[in-house]
């Protein structure tokens, strides 16, 4: 049963890293389950500690990762317009794919300002991208954690199953 669990953390772990830049796949939740695996074999040095704090650190990176494009409308100059459209526009993506996960909310930003305001188009795209920005930066959040947590798996795989 070791050897199986074993295989999936690993295999969990690097889909969770592919996760991370493929909006499509929830990566670090991919991650924090091959760590999940690794706690149930028998040779795992991984204490209860750790799994409660990269549970808690997965659960903080997935909300932010929805929480981001608002937050980051605002940081742009956005109205609380261009904040709801790029929450919408978060939600709305997922009916279309990976392009619309990435796209959705610049598009519900910018059209959410222009429905308040549509004299001011430069703060409009200031607002849209700054929602846009927010994919990269949650982006690059999610791939450190579940980097971190690969590794991990992968440190005690390698140094304890061997």
């Amino acid at each position: 049963m070791d050897t199986l669990l074993s295989i999936l953390a690993v295999l969990f772990g690097v889909v969770g890293c592919v996760g991370c830049i493929v909006p499509v796949l929830p990566g670090v939740a991919l991650a924090y389950a091959g760590y999940l695996c690794l706690y149930f074999c028998t040779y795992s040095e991984i204490s209860v500690a750790w799994l409660v704090v990269f549970g808690v650190l997965t659960l903080i990176v997935s909300v932010l990762d929805y929480l981001l494009p608002s937050y980051m409308t605002k940081k742009f100059g956005g109205s609380k317009a261009g904040e709801r459209g790029a929450m919408a526009g978060v939600l709305g993506g997922f009916l279309f794919g990976p392009i619309g996960i990435i796209v959705g909310p610049f598009v519900g930003a910018v059209l959410g300002e222009l429905i308040f305001d549509n004299s001011d188009k430069q703060r409009a795209l200031r607002s849209g991208f700054g929602s846009f920005l927010s994919f990269f930066v949650g982006t690059g959040i999610k791939l450190a954690l579940s980097l971190w947590l690969t590794v991990e798996i992968c440190i005690d795989v390698f140094k304890n199953a061997f």
